[in-house]
C-alpha cells in the first residue's frame, strides 16, 4: 500500500544548496563580465525617437528623439538616416527605442553611425537595426507604418 509521501528537510535544504550554487554558478561569470564595463566608467543610454522617410534607390529619413543616462544626462537630439542602395518606399517610425553601448559620456552619442540593412513592411512593420561608430553600437528598433523593400547602406546621424 503507498502512503502519503514524506518531507525529508535533509532533500530539501541539499535540493536549496545545488539551485544556490548553479544561479552562483551563472550570475558570477556575469558579474566579472560587467566589471570592466564599471571600472571604465561606462554608462548606460537610451534613445527614444521618430522617425519618418522614403527612398527610391537614395533612402532618406529624419526625426528627433531624446538620449537619456543612468547618470541623470539627458539631451534632445535630431536623427538623420541617409544611404543608397534598391530600396523603395515610405515609412514612418513612433516611439521607437536604441539601446547605446560602450558609453562613458553622453556627448559621445553625437555623430555619424554606419549602417546595412535589408528591410521589406507594408502598412503596419517593425524594424530592429544595429548602427556603429567606432566602440559605440546603438541597437535600434520600433514598429510604425508605411511600405519599403530592398536592400540599402549609409549613415545614421545625431546630432543637437
Amino acid at each position: 500500500m503507498m502512503g502519503k509521501p514524506t518531507h525529508d528537510p535533509r532533500r530539501s535544504s541539499q535540493r536549496r544548496r545545488r539551485v544556490a550554487a548553479g544561479v552562483l554558478a551563472l550570475a558570477l561569470p556575469a558579474a566579472m563580465a560587467l566589471a570592466p564595463a564599471a571600472a571604465q566608467g561606462t554608462v548606460d543610454c537610451r534613445l527614444t525617437f521618430d522617425l519618418a522617410g522614403w527612398s527610391i534607390f537614395y533612402k532618406t529619413a529624419s526625426g528627433t528623439g531624446t538620449v537619456s543616462c543612468d547618470n541623470g544626462q539627458r539631451m534632445a537630439v535630431k536623427i538623420e538616416s541617409r544611404g543608397g542602395g534598391l530600396s523603395f518606399g515610405k515609412s514612418r517610425i513612433d516611439n521607437g527605442v536604441g539601446e547605446f553601448s560602450g558609453v562613458r559620456d553622453i556627448e559621445e552619442v553625437l555623430g555619424t553611425y554606419a549602417t546595412a540593412e535589408a528591410h521589406a513592411g507594408a502598412v503596419k512593420s517593425t524594424k530592429a537595426q544595429v548602427v556603429t561608430k567606432g566602440d559605440i553600437s546603438l541597437a535600434l528598433a520600433g514598429t510604425g507604418e508605411g511600405w519599403d523593400v530592398g536592400v540599402a547602406f549609409g549613415k545614421f546621424t545625431i546630432s543637437r
